[in-house]
């Protein structure tokens, strides 16, 4: 397995939207057991990386419909991590900006993680069928 090459996560699909969904378990376990603060910024994109990876395992991924209804999704949540991430640009550019002292949960890092991913999940979403299709 290439970790480099695009067709590696567009044939192996099942498995990054598996990893997603434990992500986004993980991370909600982490916010109900009050291990981060609550961010509503945090738990829409907590949520749109869950239901993409839902998506992505689910035999319906390749239907047109499922394709836009994860666009909206996907839009949404990078949306929402841009705006959460551009918040610390904006500090950034203030010279307010102060990592958090656990960078695990610095909302800066995370938010642009969040984006990275993403848009990654929306992309296989829309994508994944002809790396199938290419194969055959």
């Amino acid at each position: 397995m290439k970790f480099l090459q695009l067709n590696t996560y567009s044939t192996h699909s099942k498995i990054v939207g598996l990893v997603a969904i434990v992500i986004s378990l993980v991370a909600w376990t982490s916010d109900l057991s009050g291990m981060v603060y609550i961010c509503p910024y945090c738990r829409a994109q907590r949520t749109v990386i869950g239901i993409l990876g839902l998506m992505l395992i689910s035999p319906a991924a390749t239907h047109w419909i499922a394709k836009y209804i994860g666009l909206v999704i996907g839009f949404f949540g990078a949306t929402v991590a841009a705006n959460q991430h551009f918040m610390g640009w904006k500090k950034i550019s203030a010279g307010t900006f102060e990592f958090k002292e656990n960078l695990v949960i610095d909302p800066f890092l995370l938010s642009g993680l969040a984006l990275f991913g993403i848009i990654g999940l929306t992309y296989l979403l829309l994508f994944s069928d002809k790396a199938i299709t290419n194969q055959r």
